[in-house]
């Protein structure tokens, strides 16, 4: 797989890295848990070339960390980027989309740095490539927040630290205290707010972009084609894109993008993720899988290259129906 750079400083990684929150968060969540399969699927990405590999305290909750400790273990530990989260917190069991456990915000500087050990101990690592701040806590100034997150690196426990779903304002404001490695928000073909701003202004700081659902929650792969499809309490099935009528209105886009799929000789999915590779040097997606062939087939989006004339009539696309959440 082709290869970039985690931020202008950061370690080299594959330009499709992965997602491992579906493997015991979110989707279909009352499904039985092939973790066996699941640890063979991180290890698979590594051997791809999907080297950044993606969690977060939260999901599970805490459970997701663990899996991937696993997954690193006997030695493949040295061959990922490492990548986890912290600032989101289960408030009760359930309660949340798909009746997942419900998610709150905690930002202080005291709970970052108590998260961090929590981390490490449930991933078996002494530390973290990159460690990044999950969301801003409206409660906290994302100063003091920030700067918990530098006493990370500081003690050695992480080697970079980034943000996730910020503005440029707050961007600005974290890098006044510490550099900022990584931005991680949504981007896809149906989800390009992060077009306007927020990209531009990481490319121009050198700042690594790690689009999250880059395959639309895997709408855009041509997986879905009615509100049926969607496992017993996925959590899609509360997102209003995913609604039926909304739905039905979307398989448009889905339908262009498997036309260019075929023109191109590749899979949809393969299109949705090269796209997203195509808007910027490090520009960096996770899509999130627990299928080895899905894997396979996200990880050969790393070396397509769409023609100027696949990405004009992908940029021409509509905008989807419904709101994001």
């Amino acid at each position: 797989m082709r290869t970039t750079t985690l931020g202008s400083a950061g370690p080299e990684v594959g330009v499709i890295g992965l997602g491992c929150m579906g493997m015991s968060h979110g989707y279909d969540i009352t499904g039985p848990r092939d973790d066996d399969t699941s640890i063979s699927v991180i290890r698979q990405a590594l051997d791809l070339g999907a080297t950044l590999i993606d969690t977060s305290d939260v999901y599970g909750p805490y459970t997701n960390e663990e899996l991937v400790g696993r997954a690193l273990a006997d030695g493949h530990r040295e061959r990922a980027v490492l990548a986890t989260k912290a600032g989101l917190v289960a408030t009760s069991p359930n309660g949340g989309p798909g009746n997942s456990p419900k998610i709150g915000n905690n930002g202080r500087p005291e709970h970052i740095r108590s998260a961090i050990d929590d981390s490490l101990r449930r991933l078996g690592t002494d530390h973290v490539d990159l460690y990044q701040l999950h969301r801003v806590d409206p409660e906290v100034p994302i100063e003091e927040s920030w700067g918990a997150m530098a006493e990370v690196v500081t003690a050695g426990k992480a080697r970079q630290i980034g943000l996730s779903e910020v503005t440029v304002a707050q961007i600005q404001r974290a890098q006044a205290v510490h550099p900022v490695a990584s931005v991680q928000s949504e981007l896809s073909l149906w989800t390009r707010d992060p077009l306007a701003e927020v990209l531009p202004y990481c490319l121009q700081q050198g700042i690594a972009f790690l689009p999250f659902s880059p395959l639309g929650r895997g709408f855009l792969a041509g997986r879905f084609t009615s509100f049926d499809d969607l496992p017993a309490d996925d959590f899609r099935r509360g997102l209003p894109r995913f609604q039926q009528d909304a739905l039905r209105a979307n398989l448009a886009i889905v339908a262009r993008v498997r036309e260019i799929a075929d023109r191109a000789g590749v899979s949809p999915a393969q299109v949705a993720l090269a796209w997203v590779v195509a808007q910027g040097d490090q520009v960096i997606p996770i899509p999130g899988t627990k299928t080895p062939k899905y894997l396979v087939d996200n990880c050969g989006a790393g070396d397509v290259r769409l023609s100027a004339e696949d990405l004009a009539d992908l940029d021409a696309l509509p905008a989807p129906e419904g709101g994001r959440y």
